[in-house]
């Protein structure tokens, strides 16, 4: 299982907001299998991404677009 999801995170298409700009402080989302996201820090790109499940992953949007997140 370990294996399968290194080679499916190294062959990932990552991709961050629209809205970063090039200054290398951003997070990179990638789609992976079974509807999991992998997240990873642009920063440090060589660290092994953080992979979330689909329904971890619904409610951290939504807690973003609801403003929960807000300091």
């Amino acid at each position: 299982m370990e294996l399968e999801l290194n080679a499916e995170l190294t062959a990932a298409t990552w991709r961050k907001s629209s809205f970063s700009g090039d200054n290398g402080n951003c997070l990179e989302i990638a789609p992976l299998s079974g509807g999991r996201v992998g997240i990873r820090d642009t920063e440090r790109p060589d660290r092994l991404p953080f992979v979330v499940s689909a329904s971890v992953w619904t409610a951290f949007t939504q807690g973003v677009k609801e403003r929960e997140f807000d300091f």
